[in-house]
């Protein structure tokens, strides 16, 4: 029998990455309510901020906009942002070749580092942040796979010009940390935030029926 849910659950991004982990892990959002904010970053702000910060953001934005809403009842909304980085520099959301050949061509043979700043409203208005953080070293790439993964159109509108989840998982050497943080939402951080404010977690799973 399913475990009660009282509260929904307002999933603020468009993320189809973010919505698969989420059913991955048995949670499908009430409601998709993408909320649109400048991603640029500020002077000199670091990668871990920015992440934060966005997170944030998306989540206050849309909580303002789900209670403009004449039938608007309180329930949880969820935020979620990826920030892709070497060093300090932050690598763009690739929107064009040029940009996902540049952000190949930096990560190539090095380290980087991939931070999801993930952010959980709860009905009461509580707000909750954390900061997830994953490093991640590429093998040297040859300008034929820069080329050939240019190709495949998996870089558009992937942050650091890669989607791990596909055929650049072939060019991770090393991970350190959480492989669903560099996909998009980490899920072990993102499921005990929501069950720390008391997001029924598990109400969805399957049962078998077996005692």
């Amino acid at each position: 029998m399913a475990e009660s849910r009282p509260h929904k659950l307002v999933l603020a991004s468009g993320s189809p990455r973010r919505i698969e982990l989420l059913q991955q892990a048995g949670i499908e959002p009430d409601r998709v309510f993408p909320a649109d904010v400048d991603e640029t970053p500020l002077r000199a702000e670091h990668p871990r901020s920015l992440a934060k910060r966005l997170s944030k953001d998306k989540a206050e934005k849309a909580l303002v906009s789900l209670m403009a809403e004449a039938h608007y009842a309180p329930g949880f909304v969820l935020a979620a942002d990826t920030v892709v980085a070497v060093g300090r520099r932050i690598l763009p959301k690739a929107e064009t070749i040029d940009d996902a050949a540049n952000c190949l061509q930096l990560l190539s043979g090095r380290s980087h580092r991939v931070y999801s700043g993930i952010c959980v409203v709860a009905p009461g208005g509580k707000l909750r942040q954390r900061l997830v953080e994953t490093r991640v070293r590429f093998k040297r790439l040859s300008r034929e796979e820069i080329e050939k993964y240019i190709a495949s159109g998996e870089w558009r509108g992937k942050a650091g010009g890669y989607a791990v989840q596909g055929l650049a998982g072939s060019f991770v050497v090393k991970l350190v940390g959480s492989y669903t943080n560099v996909v998009g939402l980490p899920l072990y951080e993102t499921v005990a935030l929501l069950s720390g404010e008391g997001f029924k977690t598990h109400a969805n799973w399957p049962a078998s029926g077996l005692s």
